[in-house]
C-alpha cells in the first residue's frame, strides 16, 4: 500500500505533473512558486523530459505553444505579475485550441505587491484575461493533496477539450507541507492525437494558426470557440464533471451559505462549526473549478438560505459570479483581506455577526 510522503505544495504539484506525463516544462523564477520549477529542473531530466529556464516569461509561454502543437504534455508557471506577462501568447494557445497547464501560485498584487499569498488575480483568470473571446477552465486546490490531484485533472482536462486548463493557488498552498499520497503514474499516448504536429508522413497536413484576416472567418472560427466553452460549461455544471465542480460543507438546513475557495475555504470550516455551536445555522460551498463557476449549486440554495457571504484574499472578485449565481433572490455580503492579508476566523465570526444581526 503506497504511503504519503511529507512535501510542500508547489513540489507535489510538480512531482504530479510528471506522474500525469508531462515531459516538457518552461517558466522563468518569481516567488512564490520557485519550488515547483526548482524541483522539475532535477525530476525532468530523470523521466527523459525538458526543463528550460526561459528567458522571459513571454518566451516562456511561447515555447508552450510550440509544445503544445506536438501533442506532448506541458506546463508552465509563474506567480501573479509573471501571469500577466504570459497572457498574449494564453489566447494564442487558446485560439489555436491547444491543450496545457498552466500554474499561478497567486502573490499579493497589483503592481509589483509582495509575496504573500493572494486571492487578487480571481478576474484575471475566469475572464479570461488577455485579448479576445477565449476562456481558460481554472482549478483552484485548497490542499496540497488537491494540488496533486488536480494536477492531474487539469491535463486529463486539457487534452479532452483541447483547452488551457490554469490551476489557481495562492502562496500559502505553494510553500505548506502536508502529507500527500500521491497519483498513480498516468498511461499517457501522444499517438492519440491525430491534429498533433509531428511530422507529415502519410497523414493529413496540421496546420495552427490564429489569424484570420478575413473579418467572416474570424467571427466563425469565436461562434466555434463560444460553442466548446458552452460545451464545457455544460459538462461541469449538469454532465458528467457536475460531481467535480465544487465541494459543499453542511449546505442542507444552511440559512447563511459561505462561499469561498482555496486555503480561505479550510478557514471557513472552521467558522461554519463555531457558527453552528453559537446556533447560526451556517454552510459552506467550495467552488473547486472557478470556471467554470459552480452556479447551478448556489442558485439552487438561493430558494432555501436567507443568506449568502463571500469571503476572500481579495478586494472582493468572487463576488459578482455569486451575486449571479443568486439571480438577486438573495442578498450577498462580502468580508475580504488583501495584500497578502489572511483572514482569521475570528475576524470572519464578528462579520457574520454583523449579517445575522440584520437579519
Amino acid at each position: 500500500m503506497a504511503e504519503k510522503i511529507l512535501m510542500k505544495g508547489n513540489e507535489a504539484l510538480a512531482e504530479a505533473a510528471v506522474l500525469a506525463g508531462c515531459r516538457y516544462y518552461f517558466g522563468y523564477p518569481i516567488t512564490p512558486q520557485n519550488e515547483l520549477s526548482a524541483y522539475l529542473s532535477k525530476r525532468l531530466p530523470e523521466v527523459e523530459g525538458v526543463f528550460l529556464q526561459a528567458e522571459s516569461e513571454i518566451a516562456a509561454i511561447n515555447m508552450v505553444y510550440g509544445s503544445a502543437s506536438t501533442g506532448a504534455r506541458v506546463m508552465t508557471s509563474s506567480s501573479s505579475p509573471g501571469v500577466s506577462l504570459k497572457q498574449e501568447g494564453i489566447s494564442y494557445i487558446a485560439a489555436a485550441e491547444l491543450p496545457c497547464v498552466i500554474v499561478n501560485v497567486v502573490r499579493g498584487g497589483p503592481g509589483l505587491g509582495n509575496i504573500a499569498p493572494a486571492q487578487c488575480d480571481y478576474f484575471q483568470s475566469t475572464r479570461g484575461g488577455g485579448h479576445g473571446d477565449y476562456r481558460t477552465v481554472v482549478l483552484a486546490p485548497n490542499s496540497v493533496q488537491e494540488m496533486a490531484d488536480l494536477t492531474i485533472k487539469a491535463f486529463e482536462i486539457a487534452d479532452s477539450f483541447r483547452t488551457p486548463v490554469l490551476i489557481l493557488c495562492d502562496g500559502v498552498l505553494g510553500q505548506m507541507m502536508e502529507p500527500v499520497l500521491l497519483p498513480e503514474p498516468q498511461n499517457y499516448d501522444m499517438n492519440l492525437k491525430p491534429w498533433a504536429l509531428t511530422g507529415k508522413g502519410t497523414r493529413k497536413r496540421n496546420i495552427f494558426s490564429t489569424i484570420y484576416l478575413d473579418v467572416d472567418e474570424l467571427e466563425e472560427h469565436n461562434w466555434h470557440l463560444y460553442q466548446k466553452y458552452e460545451f464545457i460549461s455544460d459538462e461541469f455544471s449538469k454532465g458528467k464533471l457536475q460531481s467535480f465542480s465544487c465541494e459543499t460543507h453542511q449546505i442542507e438546513d444552511a440559512e447563511l451559505i459561505l462561499v469561498g475557495y482555496g486555503i480561505v475555504a479550510r478557514i471557513l470550516k472552521t467558522v461554519v462549526e463555531k457558527c453552528r455551536k453559537r446556533g447560526i445555522k451556517a454552510g459552506l460551498v467550495r467552488p473547486i473549478t472557478l470556471w467554470p463557476f459552480p452556479s447551478a449549486v448556489l442558485e439552487k440554495l438561493s430558494a432555501t438560505a436567507k443568506n449568502f457571504a463571500v469571503i476572500e484574499m481579495s478586494c472582493g472578485q468572487m463576488v459578482e459570479d455569486v451575486k449571479l449565481a443568486v439571480n438577486g433572490k438573495r442578498p450577498v455580503f462580502f468580508y475580504g483581506r488583501t495584500g497578502g492579508a489572511i483572514p482569521s476566523p475570528f475576524e470572519i465570526l464578528n462579520e457574520l455577526d454583523k449579517i445575522t444581526r440584520v437579519d
